[in-house]
């Protein structure tokens, strides 16, 4: 399995609508099976904007520090993590019927060796914790996905 990760899905909304609902980190909460809290300062988001999530999966808690690369209205908006040099991303399309809305994680500056580290101890191999990520994000887009067409 590639390190990068995609997913994508088709939503029945208008892209304004999905953008609402994604372009604010502190939302993701809401939709990731990880993210169990964010926090943000006050103010706009925007490119350079910091802000820290606390994650969980089962037993396991961890903390990572994010910073806002790209942030384009109704179109995408980007994160680094500090802790393992990735980058997550949500980008919209329009379409004929809605929004496609795609969530990359991109290891263009590869993989810190502390996040290695942790993969192997934890889930047997950053091969494995991939499938955990991918997994993580159809769920994520399924229930954006849901939430935008209420």
């Amino acid at each position: 399995m590639e390190t990068d990760l995609h997913a994508e899905i088709e939503i029945a909304a208008p892209p304004a609508a999905v953008w609402q609902l994604i372009s604010d980190p502190a939302q993701m909460p809401r939709w990731s099976p990880q993210v169990e809290s964010v926090r943000m300062p006050e103010g706009a988001v925007e490119v350079g904007t910091r802000f820290t999530n606390r994650n969980r999966d089962g037993d396991l808690a961890w903390v990572t520090h994010g910073e806002i690369v790209r942030y384009q209205a109704e179109r995408e908006i980007a994160f680094r993590i500090e802790e393992n040099w990735v980058t997550w991303s949500l980008a919209l399309e329009p379409t004929s019927a809605g929004t496609l809305l795609r969530q990359h994680r991109d290891t263009a500056e590869g993989i810190s060796p502390l996040s290695k580290e942790l993969a192997d101890g934890f889930y047997g191999g950053v091969q494995a914790y991939g499938e955990v990520m991918l997994a993580g994000m159809r769920e994520t887009l399924a229930a954006i996905k849901e939430t935008a067409e209420a």
